[in-house]
């Protein structure tokens, strides 16, 4: 297996920040040498940098050196001489108001146990393999599976703060597509931050582009004017897929005297944001750029999940038991399900596997024919044969394999891709026809009614904590990071680190071999 670099992610900082250089996943290269795997090298961070494991004993020690180097996180003090912190305004022990003068003890008189120190750091991974053939198992660190403690940094309020609240300009942006809970964190970012003391509070609308169109007004918020959107899905703000003009927008930021930016979007905004952080460090401004990773696919790496993950699943059940109901009532009822995720299954497989009513789930990190002895439309005639009915549920970025490629992107750069529920349906249904087979097909799409729900509990509670995080964050001096949830704990992490690509779906996972133990399918090569 060669080591690769992540062209997702080199794609993604090239259209951002126009640098060659990215920093990426722990990659490894490995050679066979008698039925085992040997690694010659392992690769951390950027492109030129690398621990060498070949006769080095210290190589462990090296590993985690260079490991916490990719993951400390920027610090406004580590380029600015003059930032000096000052004790923080945040404390539940006391409601007293804002004032300029609090060296004393302000806001409490005595001593909360509430903050979170600087040294804190929460382990990334936690399970010991024991064998390189365990499920899941990720040997990078030798062959014989060896531990490497990696910790990252626990998010959360700092005794000592960095900014004046009196003197904070905030401004937060959605970007993207729609996903459930946007409102949640929108909301508690202003009430976090009303609590820390701050008065002005900026909504930009429409993602990026409301920066450069001076045609659309912002918005400007309160815990008053955010006190209910919770209860609706959306985003108070709009959204957009604009690629943002990293000079203009720090020119706008510069003009308006915003010191605090809040970025909540998927791979590509935050790419953004980690641009907009270079650029002001480049300018000598100082302002704090925090991301709150948003996208309904769940596949930002390194975290457990992210919000609008769990609504999604959720929602995904009414149309799965639609097509259940639908399959069944019918003669040779089949129902299909497509659902989102163009590079990461993690929305189909967890809608099937807490369905119980899907019969084959099709998904971009399994590949799969459809014709053929071993295919899936074989497969699809037992079932109606044996169940007199099935139901398929895909993801939308399934069977790439299967598409005529039509090089046409998206904003992002990303290639779109041809409907492949579409795609199946018709030869579904020409099999069976060539076949001289009746089959019942119904075809279901609910991409856009879930995108648009309002978060479930799970996700309303995710989405208070991160927005609460995000805000600490900040005021805690930290830029160009992003805030999750890790081994249930949340974190700060470094921006560069968690868009390098995508997160997948690991075929050899316990979770997808769950999936498979549900649907009963078998391989379709």
């Amino acid at each position: 297996m060669e080591a690769i670099s992540p062209a997702y992610g080199l794609q993604l900082v090239k259209k951002w920040s126009g640098s060659d250089s990215f920093s990426g996943s722990i990659l490894s290269s490995m050679r066979s040498s008698g039925g085992k795997f040997k690694i010659n090298r392992i690769y951390v961070g950027k492109t030129n940098s690398s621990v060498e494991l070949s006769d080095d004993p210290g190589w462990k020690t090296k590993f985690q050196e260079d490991f916490e180097k990719r993951f400390y996180i920027p610090h406004l003090s580590d380029f600015y001489d003059d930032v000096t912190p000052i004790p923080s305004t945040f404390c539940l022990k006391s409601r007293r108001p804002v004032i300029e003068d609090f060296a004393d003890g302000y806001p409490s008189d005595e001593k909360w146990n509430g903050y979170i120190n600087n040294n804190d750091r929460v382990l990334l991974k936690v399970i010991h393999y024991s064998s390189p053939t365990s499920a899941g198992a990720e040997c990078i660190d030798d062959p014989d599976c060896s531990w490497v403690e990696k910790w990252v940094h626990r998010a959360g309020p700092r005794e000592e703060i960095y900014f004046k609240p009196e003197e904070v300009a905030a401004a937060i942006v959605t970007c993207g597509g729609l996903c459930p809970g946007l409102n949640d964190v929108i909301r508690q970012i202003v009430i976090t931050l009303e609590i820390y003391g701050v008065k002005k509070i900026e909504g930009i609308r429409f993602g990026y582009h409301g920066f450069s169109d001076k045609g659309i007004p912002n918005i400007l918020l309160s815990r008053k004017v955010v006190d209910n959107i919770h209860l609706a899905g959306g985003s108070l703000l709009g959204v957009s897929r604009e690629v943002p003009n990293v000079g203009q927008i720090v020119d706008n930021l510069q003009e308006r005297g915003i010191n605090m930016l809040f970025v909540l979007g998927g791979n590509g905004p935050h790419a953004g944001a980690d641009a907009i952080h270079n650029e002001c460090l480049k300018r000598q401004m100082k302002v704090a750029v925090v991301g709150v990773p948003k996208t309904i696919d769940n596949d930002i790496l390194m975290m457990d999940k992210t919000f609008g993950f769990d609504t999604a699943v959720e929602a995904a059940q009414r149309a799965i038991n639609s097509a259940y109901i639908e399959a069944r009532s019918a003669y040779r009822g089949i129902g299909l399900v497509k659902l989102m995720g163009r590079d990461s299954g993690f929305i189909a497989m967890h809608a099937s596997l807490s369905s119980g009513q899907v019969d084959i789930c099709l998904i971009p990190e399994v590949p799969f024919q459809l014709h053929g002895e071993h295919g899936v439309l074989t497969h699809l005639k037992y079932l109606l044969q044996k169940k007199g009915s099935a139901v398929i549920c895909v993801s939308e970025g399934a069977g790439k394999n299967l598409l005529e490629n039509n090089n046409v992107t998206d904003a992002y750069g990303n290639f779109m891709f041809k409907d492949i529920g579409v795609h199946i349906q018709q030869e579904t249904k020409k099999f069976f026809k060539d076949a001289g087979v009746p089959a019942d097909m119904k075809y279901i799409d609910p991409t856009y009614m879930i995108r648009a729900c309002r978060a479930n509990a799970s996700d309303g509670i995710l989405c208070t904590v991160l927005g609460q995080n995000a805000v600490h964050g900040a005021f805690a001096g930290y830029s160009g990071i992003t805030v999750g949830i890790c081994n249930t704990h949340y974190v700060y992490l470094p921006i560069p680190e968690v868009i390098s690509y995508p997160k997948q779906v690991d075929p050899n996972s316990r979770m997808w071999h769950r999936c498979l133990t549900s649907t009963g399918q078998p391989d379709f090569i």
